[in-house]
């Protein structure tokens, strides 16, 4: 559901690709705000997507509808 882009080396800002066409490596994510928080918490993007650097989940959030700080 989420397609990874590099605004600098230090952090990475996810964004929703509901098309599934985008470039790059992505990672799935069931469409419910409960399996987005639960994502979150586990630090499972970054696993999933093999990243160092720090995720911003800010527009994930906002496609699912959902507040995130």
């Amino acid at each position: 559901m989420t397609e990874r882009d590099a605004e600098d080396s230090s952090s990475v800002m996810l964004r929703p690709d509901p098309r599934h066409r985008m470039p790059g490596r992505g990672a799935w994510l069931h469409p419910t705000p409960e399996c987005f928080e639960l994502a979150v918490r586990r630090k499972a993007f970054g696993r999933a997507l093999r990243l160092q650097a720090a995720v911003d989940v800010s527009a994930v959030a906002r496609h699912l509808g959902t507040h995130h700080p």
